[in-house]
């Protein structure tokens, strides 16, 4: 009891005075020092990074297979102006990994922040953005320079990645900052369809195509990362790889980590690589192949719902069936026309958001009729 009015006057005195007191123990410099080694300790240790980001091109020299804008960017390292540019092509083939590593090149690891706006479909980017943050990025005046006393370019950059999913609108809007802010600001779109693209925009860039990565370039690259990272693949599962992977080089890298991943250090095979990919197997396809040539709708019923209830796509089915379709010497041409025809109309009501198993009949109904005309 006397200890706790003993407390109580201290506490009433030190308030009057306008002093605090600490209930915590000091901290001794012993206890400090160990506090700063285990925090140091914490940020040394190497977080787990993608493959895809991890090994990502950290300079224009890495970008593989894109000749024409890998001499551009050169020049401009040089010293030469860079105009504003406009990438296209394929997913998967470098559009975006060129820009960052042109971009680290010019403006150097400290800068690079400060001078690059990077936006991509993830971001709010309607007309608002455009006439705000874009804006104001652009009207920033450039400053600072490089520590390595390298020569820094006195613009900035503004990278729209996935431009076609932008609306006409914000596109419309972006043609005024471009011509206004042309001074002390570059812009770079990237997007697969430059046909989405308004033509006011295209006309103020330089166009370059990004062309779908050659087997050999992507068999090189991916043997090279299973070689760093200790993967067990033969050149085979490779070659299978590349082939699910439809020349996105991204895709391959990342279905190569997530096999690695499912296997646990054993050798990834191309049963692995089918299950992960989501490729439907080729026996699975004959299996619906020879359902048409039965001429039997039930037996064609049956097939299409074990591929539903299986849990395969239809628009992978869509896919895959192309390539047999159009590789199959059985088939005459006129027959084939009229089943890729189908296939066309099935994609397009799929990516409409229309039932897969009524459209997956519809389809196979199609190929039965074709291929039991002659019989």
């Amino acid at each position: 009891m006397l200890v706790l009015i003993f407390w109580g006057e201290v506490t009433m005195q030190a308030f009057l005075k306008g002093t605090s007191i600490s209930t915590k123990p000091p901290l001794t410099k012993d206890r400090g020092a160990a506090a700063t080694a285990r925090s140091s300790g914490e940020n040394k240790k190497a977080k787990p990074v993608p493959w895809v980001e991890k090994y990502r091109p950290k300079c224009v020299d890495e970008v593989a297979f894109q000749e024409e804008v890998v001499a551009v960017l050169k020049k401009s390292l040089e010293g030469a102006d860079l105009p504003n540019l406009l990438f296209y092509g394929p997913p998967g083939t470098g559009k975006t990994s060129t820009i960052l590593a042109a971009a680290r090149e010019l403006f150097g690891p400290e800068l690079f922040r400060l001078r690059v706006l990077e936006l991509n479909a993830s971001d709010e980017r309607g007309i608002q953005v455009v006439r705000e943050k874009v804006k104001n990025f652009a009207q920033l005046t450039v400053s600072g320079s490089r520590s390595d006393g390298k020569p820094c370019p006195p613009f900035k950059i503004v990278i729209l990645d996935e431009a076609d999913s932008m609306t006409s609108a914000a596109q419309a809007a972006l043609r005024r900052t471009m011509e206004k802010e042309s001074k002390t600001t570059r812009f770079c779109l990237i997007c697969n369809y430059v046909s989405r693209i308004i033509e006011p925009l295209t006309s103020r860039c330089s166009k370059f195509r990004f062309k779908p990565l050659s087997d050999k370039i992507q068999q090189q690259r991916l043997l090279d990362i299973a070689d760093k990272e200790h993967v067990k693949i033969s050149n085979e599962g490779i070659a299978y790889l590349v082939k699910v992977s439809e020349g996105d080089l991204r895709k391959a890298i990342t279905f190569l980590q997530s096999a690695t991943r499912l296997t646990g250090g054993k050798e990834v095979t191309e049963k692995v690589i089918t299950d992960i990919a989501g490729v439907i197997p080729a026996k699975t396809i004959d299996g619906v192949f020879a359902a048409c040539q039965s001429g039997s709708f039930d037996k064609l019923e049956a097939v299409v719902k074990d591929l539903i209830d299986e849990g395969h796509a239809a628009t992978q089915l869509v896919n895959q069936l192309h390539d047999v379709v159009v590789e199959n010497d059985h088939l005459s041409d006129k027959q084939k026309s009229i089943i890729t025809e189908k296939l066309a109309e099935v994609d397009k009501c799929l990516a409409d958001g229309a039932d897969e198993y009524l459209q997956l009949i519809s389809l196979s109904a199609t190929v039965m009729q074709q291929l039991t005309q002659n019989c």
